[in-house]
């Protein structure tokens, strides 16, 4: 059967198992995930015939089954056939269902914002006191990371979010927050006792505390020469100074000196090798690089979630411990929060949450033009068994709209929550 190669319409009654349809109608006036999408059952083909449409459009070039398209005499006898007050009404229970659900979302990563923003905030109490009142800040930090740490135990179900840009506050304080909470949920994963985490999470809290005896114009040179290199790299000795005088733990100081140590002995600052490296600070050194690579001195040169942990598995892995970078990719997913995708059905959409244990099956911000930015639809690929992530995608893939409406961030900094589920329909 010859077909046109663009969308077009045909009868609701021709409607089959496989057809790619889009459905003329405003996302709040059917229960569909989606505008679009492939058919796969006859309950679905059922619905959207109760909901009153006279002809559909269909997309042969993304489906599995196509129809002979209306012709324009035939599409006017449809119309006729289907008088205004027979129009079903879309099934209110299942559209407010899916409202609910969305909204639940939204709120989930308000809430998850103000958590990340009141941590930072608290951080940087602890930073301004580390001199003048070190017992106090070595306290409040202990009660910080407690804090993190109870909710990462409590629930199984947890799910790393990505924080939008409209977040503000200091880009150091993010950077150590990311670092610890992302090292303890990877901790968790791995399996280490509760203490250990939290010795973990305490010591990435001050891993670069040494910095601050650093000058910022050194700091922040982009290429720094071999004196000025040598110099940023006293930063991991100065900071087991100061922890010393917080009364850290030795594993907590381990973390602090060993952070940017290699398990091939091309580290600093002792150029330790495998074993001699603390487990704690093996965890450290790749969550500090991953959030490196994410944020780079110059937000152009830095990688995205997806490039950040493909670099580091193909160029650098002999830097890592393997089986903690495997937990680490298990952990943020394959594709982590941030990352722009392109899903099985070409759906585009960026990341914004990983479910925590199922790395194929992350949370997408879903880019349709006829759904308002600022109600985006958010897929969980858990609730969606016939969707996947197709593959990762480039800014410069996608058109300027696409780019506009899903927003990748150009600060990646990350915090949890332990999601509410949407029913299976």
């Amino acid at each position: 059967m010859e077909t046109k190669l663009g969308p077009y319409y045909i009868s609701v009654e021709q409607l089959s198992v496989g057809m790619y349809v889009h459905l003329d109608l405003r996302w709040v006036e059917h229960s569909f995930s989606l505008n679009s999408f492939r058919i796969r059952n006859a309950r679905q083909i059922a619905e959207i015939k109760a909901l009153g449409l006279k002809k559909i459009r269909i997309d042969p070039a993304r489906g599995t089954c196509v129809a002979a398209p209306l012709q324009e005499a035939t599409a006017a006898a449809v119309a006729e056939q289907v008088p205004e007050a027979v129009v079903a009404l879309p099934h209110p229970p299942a559209i407010q269902e899916r409202l609910d659900f969305l909204d639940q979302q939204r709120l989930a990563l308000e809430n998850c914002e103000k958590h990340f923003v009141r941590a930072a905030s608290s951080l940087k109490g602890i930073n301004a006191n580390l001199h003048a009142r070190p017992q106090e800040a070595s306290e409040e930090a202990t009660g910080l990371v407690k804090d993190i740490l109870k909710t990462i135990l409590s629930d199984k179900d947890i799910a790393i979010h990505l924080m939008s840009d409209k977040v503000d506050g200091e880009e150091m304080y993010y950077h150590a927050l990311n670092v610890s909470v992302l090292a303890m949920m990877l901790a968790k994963e791995i399996g280490m006792p509760a203490a250990d985490i939290q010795q973990l999470g305490i010591g990435c809290l001050f891993h670069d505390v040494g910095k601050s005896q650093i000058p910022d114009r050194i700091l922040k040179v982009q290429a720094p020469t071999r004196a000025e290199y040598n110099l940023i790299q006293q930063h991991c000795a100065y900071g087991v100074t100061i922890g010393t005088k917080l009364g850290l733990s030795r594993a907590a100081l381990d973390v602090i000196l060993q952070h940017h140590e290699h398990m091939d002995g091309s580290g600093y600052p002792n150029l330790l090798i495998g074993s001699e490296i603390a487990p704690l600070a093996r965890i450290a050194a790749i969550v500090n690089a991953y959030d490196n690579h994410c944020n780079r001195l110059n937000p152009a040169d830095s990688l995205s979630p997806f490039e950040a942990l493909a670099h580091m598995y193909a160029h650098e892995r002999d830097w890592y411990d393997s089986n903690y970078l495997s937990h680490f990719i298990r952990c943020m997913g394959v594709y982590p929060p941030g990352t722009l995708v392109r899903l099985s059905d070409e759906t585009l959409g960026l990341v914004v949450a990983s479910n925590f244990g199922t790395p194929l099956r992350p949370r997408i911000l879903i880019f349709d033009p006829s759904v308002p930015k600022n109600e985006a639809t958010v897929l969980d690929l858990q609730q969606e068994p016939d969707l996947c992530v197709k593959d990762g995608l480039q800014p410069s893939e996608v058109g300027h709209d696409v780019y506009e409406y899903l927003s990748p961030r150009t600060h990646v900094a990350y915090f949890f929550d332990a999601p509410k589920r949407q029913p299976k329909r």
